[in-house]
């Protein structure tokens, strides 16, 4: 019996997902449980796992196309069961009977000059491609009644380059025609599907299918080398929605923007003594970043008015903290959330951020780690930024922004020594934070990172 793999709904407002990759192809056995496709959703890429064990018989959806929520993606099929070219339902269209009409031309032919006959003999070309009888009609008389088995994939390949599906082998189950059978007689001829068909024979998946993925990973296509001209970069779902957050975030949220300037020695000197005692115990590094994350956390307990959002009609206070931490992937930018922050200690919020960064960069994130956060840290002091302004995370009243620790001349005590110092911003939204209250919010802060002992007692 057949089992429809459907695009499945990974956060609550998506409305559509793209196949970014394939993890099985046709053929392949799949479990419960089983990572099977790679869907990209309008928060992050995430694995789809298989719900029903069977034969991955039929990809319906390909590598970078869209799907709307419920979409059919794939079929599965249990083992043993018969052939799955004539018994999946979207196979029919393919070898459309539409090729009917066919039969007209005669009649026109009887009216019109003997040239006629040659563009007749043209139309079935194409058709040698997509109709399977016809195909082994042209290619073998004594098994036309038989079909020729290839997926529906294979047969929309093989027409956009012109193949012939009767001259080619398959290396699918039961000799099946599939995708790599199309595009290696597209490269190499008609005779380069029996040469594969050795290799392909395993039950291991096909070892070209990596290298599609490296471009519908980005859902784009390559970017040109420089000098080519223009060219057309198509957005993926994770760009689009950044895009449309950050504009209603600029046109819609009143943003005013406050800087200071923290003197960053205290912080890399403690620092330095926690990694040292850290290595000799649980092994955990600390970053300038978890040791900042912490001085937010600190400064919105002091002062809570900042840990809010707008409604519209009144000001919704946060009865926790859950700090969105910025992270770069391959395709924009993605906000996963340490929630319940100021119960967690510096040890666990190190290693919880470590670990959602891994995962948002492999995007492994589940939809639930984007909830919850109450505000954003950005920080690009790796890319040696000193200072920049961030745009509010909607539904958030505010972000800090962290730049990179620059070491300068200061002066102390009327003298001109070197220093450390770590430039801070605060993007606010003004109708949840007055400049008071986002002034006294950053100055905690600052605090914090010029006493570092304070936030770990």
């Amino acid at each position: 019996m057949a089992t429809h793999i459907e695009m499945p709904k990974l956060s609550d407002t998506m409305t559509e997902g793209t196949v970014v990759r394939w993890l099985k192809s046709v053929g392949d056995q799949v479990e419960i449980g089983d990572e099977i496709a790679e869907i990209e959703t309008d928060k992050a890429t995430m694995a789809m796992e298989a719900f029903d064990e069977g034969i991955l018989s039929e990809i319906l959806i390909e590598e970078g196309a869209k799907a709307e929520i419920g979409a059919t993606l794939a079929v599965l099929r249990d083992e043993g069961e018969g052939d799955p070219a004539q018994a999946t339902p979207v196979m029919e269209p393919e070898p459309v009977v539409a090729e009917p009409p066919a039969p007209a031309p005669p009649a026109e032919q009887a009216a019109s000059p003997p040239a006629e006959p040659e563009p007749i003999v043209t139309e079935p070309a194409p058709a040698l491609a997509s109709s399977p009888q016809v195909a082994e009609d042209a290619s073998q008389a004594s098994v036309a009644s038989d079909r020729i088995k290839a997926s529906p994939l294979a047969r929309k390949l093989a027409l956009a380059h012109g193949v012939d599906l009767a001259g080619l082998t398959g290396s699918g189950p039961g000799g099946r025609i599939v995708k790599k059978d199309v595009e290696s007689a597209a490269k190499g001829g008609s005779n380069a599907p029996a040469v594969e068909k050795e290799p392909i024979a395993s039950t291991s998946p096909p070892p070209a299918r990596p290298e599609p993925t490296q471009d519908s990973a980005k859902n784009a296509p390559p970017t040109p080398p420089l000098g080519v001209g223009d060219h057309r970069v198509e957005l993926s779902s994770l760009r689009r929605i950044i895009a449309e957050r950050l504009l209603t975030s600029k046109t819609t949220i009143p943003h005013f923007y406050l800087h200071a300037e923290a003197d960053a020695a205290p912080l890399m000197e403690i620092r330095r003594q926690i990694n040292v005692q850290a290595e000799a115990t649980h092994g955990n590094k600390y970053t300038v970043n978890d040791l900042v994350l912490k001085a937010v956390i600190g400064a919105l307990q002091a002062v809570p008015s900042v840990n809010a959002t707008f409604q519209g009609d009144h000001i919704h206070q946060f009865g926790e903290i859950g700090v969105s931490v910025a992270v770069a992937v391959e395709d924009g930018l993605v906000t996963p959330v340490v929630r319940n922050a100021a119960a967690k200690s510096l040890l666990q919020i190190s290693k919880e951020v470590k670990d959602l960064a891994t995962r948002a960069r492999d995007g492994k994130l589940l939809p639930n780690e984007f909830d919850g956060g109450t505000i954003t840290v950005s920080n690009l002091g790796a890319y040696g930024i000193e200072s920049f302004d961030a745009i509010i995370n909607p539904p958030q009243a505010a972000i800090i922004s962290v730049g990179s620790i620059v070491e300068k001349a200061v002066v102390e005590n009327g003298e001109i020594v070197p220093g450390l110092r770590l430039n801070l911003g605060l993007s606010c939204d003004h109708r949840v934070v007055d400049g008071a209250v986002g002034a006294e919010f950053l100055s905690q802060v600052k605090k914090l990172i010029e006493k570092p002992a304070l936030m770990l007692v």
